[in-house]
């Protein structure tokens, strides 16, 4: 039987991480666990703040992939990772479990083209409408959004081994980021030092 995969999803908002999130999830018949749709639900109620329910959510997330993987599940963690607990939390699950763990970040340099796609988007309550407005319920910060969005993009929080890195901006379609990434899994399956995969960019839409 080949091994489970827990599957952890990250780039900026507006990469395509949610609909690559899906794609990969139907692939390895695994289940995809989107935080935006947790957090959106628990700002409904006007109950929690923003940040109560972003900690809330994160909560969620851990403790249905930990039942999910418990089942013997693959795990797609549709999920930002803006903190270093993310990523251990994340590699923690899959060693406890005896998954295989992949990081996998949607990147798009181009901070007008992410801006654009927020602008089409139909946005949930927990979710930007364009890289300038923060979502309704989250208080005003003091750092530049534009600032926020490229350390996103440039310096984002990964683990040291199984990375893989996709040119999401729209030089691959949809379903050909999927493929570049489930292929590189696949040759990687059988490695043993399953270290950050990298390929031309012009080949394979990866960086």
């Amino acid at each position: 039987m080949p091994r489970k995969l827990f599957i952890q999803m990250s780039g900026a908002p507006g990469s395509g991480k949610s609909t690559t999130s899906k794609l990969v999830g139907n692939s390895i018949d695994g289940v995809v666990i989107d935080h935006d749709i947790l957090k959106s639900s628990l700002l409904e109620d006007g109950i929690l703040s923003f940040d109560q329910a972003a900690k809330a959510a994160y909560r969620i997330d851990w403790a249905l992939a930990d039942t999910l993987m418990e089942q013997g599940r693959s795990v797609v963690l549709d999920c930002p990772c803006n903190y270093q607990a993310v990523i251990d939390n994340g590699t923690a699950l899959a060693r406890k479990h005896g998954f295989a763990y992949w990081y996998v970040e949607c990147k798009v340099n181009d901070i007008d083209l992410l801006n654009a796609r927020l602008q089409q988007r139909v946005p949930m309550r927990s979710q930007r409408t364009e890289v300038d407005s923060l979502p309704p319920d989250a208080a005003a910060g003091t750092q530049d959004a534009r600032e926020l969005f490229r350390r996103w993009i440039d310096s984002p929080y990964s683990p040291v081994e199984n990375v893989i890195v996709v040119d999401s901006s729209g030089i691959l379609s949809r379903e050909q980021c999927r493929d570049a990434i489930l292929r590189h899994i696949q040759f990687a399956s059988g490695q043993q030092d399953q270290r950050t995969i990298k390929a031309p960019l012009r080949q394979l839409g990866l960086e």
